[in-house]
């Protein structure tokens, strides 16, 4: 049986870069996890093994979703952990899953790069009994249950609405994403693209969609590219996080606040300087940490055999009353669970 410690071993041996446990930034605990149910998280009979594979490790957005999964294991007696590539790579986190299978880990938590080269591996989990749960996935096949913070095309929507008003409803604009195979981010850039042409028909999309492979420096220098081309740019919007600081960065350097506008994901940790100094006016998230616990609350249900049903309230914030994605994929869940954020409102959130 895998635990922290033996696949400790594995990263020390070249599989994983940074480590596999890192500490809490914050101080106590991340999630506000007072009104899970305890018949909800039951120990199925005994303590699990859970690993949550995440897209990439070491940035803001996962080291949050770490403090999640950690204190879901503290909190209700479980093994649980966060592993991913050091850069956002399909190959390296299908490997990942690899190495968890063989280890007979009880159940895998995954944010997927890309949902069709996670698919075999995950059905080879699955077929060994391993339970699989994923979030920021929808149309993934080979999982027990999906997990959703929202309805993909209505974050997707806000964010356009945010960016057009910027923009006066028209002019120029980019969408970045992390990658053409990040099946949710690029669901958030359709529903944004269908809402821009219902509602700010003089908007026109410059060119396709950018991949920046979630990494804050690929995305400051594709942007400085597509800025060289398209000189009278006016809007950016962000699928992946680092996107806010990379169009941060370059809007500020270029002194074009005013002139080109952002909205898109974003982290107070990660986009706050450009939030106060103008640069960008909008971010929206939800919590990392919060999608890790729910996470591990479903692996722990399904464990257990417990129903998952629409309507279900899993006692976390933003994840009440659970409603399917769709009558075709009746174990696909959406939460509540995104905020807008500004310079107005960005103290209230420490992450």
């Amino acid at each position: 049986m895998i635990t922290r410690r033996s696949f400790g071993a594995l990263a020390a041996g070249g599989l994983m870069a940074g480590g596999l446990v890192r500490p809490a930034r914050a101080q106590g605990k991340a999630v506000d996890a007072g009104k899970v149910a305890a018949d909800i998280n039951a120990k199925a009979g005994r303590k699990r093994v859970i690993a949550t594979v995440v897209k990439v490790d070491g940035i803001a957005w996962f080291d949050r979703m770490r403090e999640g999964v950690k204190q879901f294991g503290a909190d209700q007696g479980h093994d649980t952990w966060m592993v991913g590539p050091s850069q956002a790579d399909a190959a390296a986190q299908v490997q990942l899953v690899e190495s968890l299978i063989a280890q007979g880990v009880d159940a895998i938590c995954i944010v997927p790069f890309s949902v069709e080269a996670v698919e075999p591996v995950l059905q080879k989990a699955r077929r060994q009994g391993i339970v699989v749960i994923s979030h920021e996935a929808a149309g993934l096949r080979n999982i027990d249950y999906d997990i959703e913070a929202f309805d993909n095309h209505a974050y997707g929507a806000k964010l356009m609405e945010k960016l057009g008003e910027q923009m006066g409803g028209e002019g120029k604009y980019v969408a970045t994403v992390g990658s053409l195979t990040s099946q949710s981010q690029m669901e958030w850039i359709d529903g944004a693209v269908a809402y821009q042409k219902q509602h700010f028909p003089k908007m026109q999309e410059a060119t396709r969609r950018i991949e920046t492979y979630d990494d804050a420096t690929t995305d400051y220098n594709k942007l400085k590219e597509v800025l060289t081309a398209y000189p009278d740019l006016k809007g950016i919007l962000g699928a992946p996080m680092p996107t806010s600081a990379g169009a941060g960065r370059l809007i500020s350097e270029r002194n074009l606040q005013g002139k080109l506008f952002f909205s898109g994901t974003g982290l107070v940790s990660v986009a706050g300087e450009y939030l106060k100094n103008g640069a960008i006016n909008y971010i929206q998230f939800w919590d990392p940490a919060v999608a890790g616990y729910a996470m591990n609350v479903m692996a722990v249900m399904a464990l257990a055999k417990k129903e998952i049903r629409p309507g279900l309230d899993l006692g976390l914030a933003g994840y009440g009353d659970l409603k399917p994605v769709s009558q075709d994929r009746p174990n696909v869940f959406a939460g509540q669970g995104w905020v807008g954020v500004t310079k107005d409102n960005m103290a209230q959130y420490n992450f």
